[in-house]
């Protein structure tokens, strides 16, 4: 598809898999949010090679260099109030843990101290695990989530626990209107 159109770089292009078909969504020429879950299940680091590509015109990896293995979960952890239609919720981080330890990854730059202001997108950090299968990443993504800490203003983490818990989710029963049909929030 890309190479029809002619581009050439690193991109993402982005699908909806439902009812047994595959939906175009879009394609970005550059690196997603949602990356680092790609990093975790391959080991390959993602941002290396797309400046790799940028220097030499290829890539180093063929595609039997990569070998995915587990599965990663990414949450978005936003300063939002998802209980009030996800009201922003700028404010200054009063007290901040962030969770650590096997497989557990946190991008972002929040600290106690940090100012989020309402004029950027609300995403403050992402948090990401690792497991050797879909009910593993699970609970490490239930523990690090309970591990995190911010306080001084209303995010997502409460979300994201819910969600994580869901019968549905956890059954993998659920589809890109689930949110709406099952009024979770």
């Amino acid at each position: 598809m890309v190479s029809k159109i002619g581009y050439m770089g690193a991109g993402t292009v982005e699908f909806i898999y439902e009812d047994g078909k595959f939906y175009f969504l879009e394609m970005n020429t550059r690196v997603q949010v949602e990356h680092p879950v790609t990093e975790m299940v391959t080991g390959i680091d993602i941002i290396k090679e797309q400046i790799w590509i940028a220097f030499s015109g290829e890539t180093a990896l063929n595609q039997s260099d990569i070998n995915p293995r587990g599965h990663a979960i990414e949450c978005r952890i936003n300063a939002e109030d998802a209980s009030k239609n996800f009201q922003p919720s700028p404010g200054l981080i009063g007290m901040c843990h962030q969770p650590s330890g096997f497989r557990t990854r946190v991008d972002g730059a929040i600290y106690q101290g940090y100012k989020v202001t309402p004029y950027y997108d609300s995403m403050i950090c992402k948090l990401i695990c690792h497991g050797r299968n879909r009910s593993e990443a699970i609970q490490r993504m239930n523990r690090s989530l309970d591990e995190f800490v911010i306080e001084g203003i209303t995010t997502t983490i409460p979300l994201h626990k819910k969600l994580l818990n869901h019968k549905k989710f956890i059954d993998s029963n659920f589809n890109v209107s689930w949110l709406d049909k099952d009024k979770i929030l």
